[in-house]
């Protein structure tokens, strides 16, 4: 009998999270004068990279984006279908995918889950999201400076949601140790 890719556990974390990000949205985005709101929602794919990993934290949030993008509307706003995938925050949204895979693999990789590997983490988590967010807004404002210079805005929020996320992520690690793999060691 063939092993199923993602047992049972696994496949219900990813939806727990993919449901945990779609409740994020329910708080509403502010607006800041520029085309994309400041949202609480993208704490989400931070979170499921530091708590699921890359594999699952990744899953969880392309399952989230998959299910919005078919009309759901899960977005911080009442948004949801194609439109949002096609806006000013697109690259913003798809960099939530890149974002939990490079939290996910610096947590996983990391010898020990502590704060300071959780805040590196999630860190370069935002920093991700940002290299796809920033020229695709910088492309609807006709301008990669001008898309640079709108997202500074952004800066002080998400500082303090990877902080946010590192330390729920901490304090998850810490209750159930064993969530993610143990890094193979070496011999």
């Amino acid at each position: 009998m063939a092993r199923s890719a993602l047992p049972a556990a696994d496949l219900a974390r990813v939806v727990v999270f993919a449901a945990f990000i779609a409740v994020l949205g329910l708080f509403p985005g502010v607006p800041v004068g520029g085309l994309v709101p400041i949202v609480v929602q993208n704490i989400g794919p931070l979170l499921a990279g530091a708590i699921l990993g890359w594999k699952r934290g990744t899953a969880a949030v392309a399952l989230f984006l998959a299910i919005t993008a078919i009309g759901l509307p899960l977005l911080s706003g009442g948004r949801g279908g194609i439109a949002p995938f096609v806006g000013p925050s697109a690259g913003f949204l798809f960099g939530w995918l890149l974002s939990a895979l490079v939290t996910g693999l610096v947590v996983e990789r990391a010898v020990r889950r502590r704060l300071p590997v959780l805040l590196l983490a999630t860190f370069l988590g935002v920093v991700a999201d940002y290299v796809i967010g920033i020229p695709v807004y910088g492309a609807f404002l006709g301008s990669l400076g001008a898309g640079v210079v709108q997202s500074l805005v952004f800066v002080p929020g998400d500082l303090v949601k990877l902080v946010l996320a590192a330390v729920i992520a901490g304090l998850v690690h810490r209750a159930l140790p064993d969530l993610l793999p143990r890094r193979a060691s070496v011999s």
